[in-house]
């Protein structure tokens, strides 16, 4: 089966005020693949992410030029609804941010603010389980989600995501606050939804991209140096500063 590319960006620039954040992005997200955006600190890495489904439009002074293409769909087109967008394109974010709510109106919150009224309860549950989430709940779903550990948590907020059925998850460092145990979860669940959903992780762990993308993306100074399979990547890159980066010479 040839793989498709889920999200395509051309020529993106984003600048905030007089700062040019992203200059001349052009990548392709394969579907059903997870790719890694690795780079320093104050690179852009979070930046893109969020330009893939409009987040940062809520960020005052943001100008942005070139393309974001869902599925050949320009997604900065006037016609594109944004909650459509983002229902499509979900998020996870660094920290764990469960609402204080329970188990159960944590996940189904993105529903009822869609107006959705039957079958919520099997939407819940579906999302709890392909979270790996829902034998560790399912008998206590009542209770509020801030007693959740670290990373249950976590993987509750993509439940969260999950359960609007989205075509895309996009990750921003999820297991920045995690520990090891927690963070090998986390990882091992990505390789499962890869097989339903496109994802795109923000990492800075250099062995966490090696571990769990097929495709990476350099990011350095708001520039894409280098974007290839993970594999070329780390082993023979084609920039001497990428090599630097990966091997711990800088960042």
């Amino acid at each position: 089966m040839v793989n498709k590319d889920k999200i395509t960006t051309e020529n993106l620039n984003l600048w905030f005020g007089k700062n040019h954040v992203l200059k001349d992005i052009n990548i392709g997200i394969e579907e059903n693949k997870i790719t890694a955006i690795i780079g320093p600190s104050g690179c852009g890495k979070s930046t893109f992410l969020r330009c893939l489904n409009r987040m940062n439009d809520l960020i005052d002074n943001t100008k942005i030029t070139g393309k974001v293409s869902l599925g050949g769909e320009n997604v900065y087109n006037n016609r594109m609804d944004v909650v459509t967008l983002r229902r499509r394109v979900g998020m996870v974010f660094q920290k764990p941010n469960p609402f204080p709510k329970s188990i159960f109106e944590n996940v189904a919150y993105p529903l009822r603010i869609q107006g959705v009224r039957n079958g919520i309860s099997e939407r819940v549950r579906k999302a709890l389980s392909a979270a790996a989430l829902w034998n560790e709940v399912k008998d206590r779903l009542n209770i509020s989600a801030l007693s959740l550990s670290g990373g249950q948590q976590q993987r509750l907020c993509i439940a969260r995501a999950l359960v609007t059925e989205p075509e895309v998850i996009l990750m921003d460092e999820p297991c920045s606050a995690l520990d090891p145990i927690a963070t090998a979860k986390i990882e091992e669940l990505l390789f499962t939804l890869k097989e339903q959903y496109t994802i795109c992780i923000v990492t800075h762990n250099m062995q966490q991209a090696a571990r769990v993308s097929e495709c990476a993306a350099f990011l350095l100074l708001g520039e894409l140096i280098e974007f290839n399979n993970t594999n070329k990547i780390f082993t023979n890159p084609a920039d001497k500063r990428t090599e630097d980066y990966i091997t711990g010479r800088f960042g």
